[in-house]
């Protein structure tokens, strides 16, 4: 069979177009060959997270403790003088934890009972060359009647020990012009009735200027 040079040209472009195209289906595209060989890395994109984006979540807040809150505050009208003091405990529990404050501002120590105050009463303090401490102090130590080995066998009934240097709260004279060497000073029948009630391990916050009422924690901030 003979062909003239037209039918040649033709079937030769027909034959180059089919090896093309089965050469497109052989080989890989490109791209996919990148694809291919970053597999197992983390592609970056529209929709996907990146490091430190996503909000942390809030911690949950700690509950209150309610033997804590206060819930009563003795019936007291105006400040507390020197001698005076106060002691009702109907109403409050029996059993709920004991917290002592004292503000150094107002000179008045108070007893709450699970969040129900129980006693109040204007306080002896520390001068300023022997300053009554501030912070949280846990009872240490306790002694119906005890004398000072340090300050002339000084009497000290109902002392409350709160630290290894002394520092106390104890019954005495409270009275106007009367100092203390830090430590708290109170007078001897609330001393009593503060000593039958507490016991070891009972904690005292002794704050500069704080206030304090209904609905506030004894504990927080």
């Amino acid at each position: 069979m003979k062909f003239n040079a037209l039918t040649g040209m033709v079937l030769a472009f027909v034959g180059l177009v089919g090896a093309a195209g089965y050469l497109l289906v052989r080989e890989p595209a490109p791209k996919a060959a990148v694809v291919s060989e970053q597999a197992g890395k983390p592609v970056a994109g529209a929709d996907f997270a990146k490091p430190g984006t996503q909000p942390a979540a809030a911690p949950a807040a700690k509950p209150r403790d309610e033997r804590f809150v206060i819930k009563r505050v003795l019936p007291i009208t105006g400040p507390i003088k020197y001698g005076e003091w106060h002691w009702d405990e109907k109403g409050a529990p029996a059993d709920g934890p004991l917290v002592m404050t004292v503000d150094l501002d107002a000179r008045v120590l108070s007893v709450f009972r699970g969040g129900y105050e129980i006693g109040a009463t204007a306080v002896l303090l520390g001068t300023q060359e022997k300053p009554t401490p501030l912070g949280k102090f846990p009872v240490i130590w306790k002694k119906a009647d005890h004398y000072s080995s340090i300050y002339d066998g000084a009497p000290m009934p109902f002392t409350h020990r709160l630290t290894n240097d002394g520092i106390a709260i104890h019954g005495t004279k409270v009275e106007k012009g009367y100092a203390s060497h830090g430590c708290i000073g109170v007078p001897n029948d609330f001393g009593r009735k503060l000593f039958a009630v507490s016991k070891l391990g009972d904690v005292v916050y002794i704050t500069k200027g704080k206030r304090i009422g209904k609905g506030d924690s004894l504990v927080e901030g």
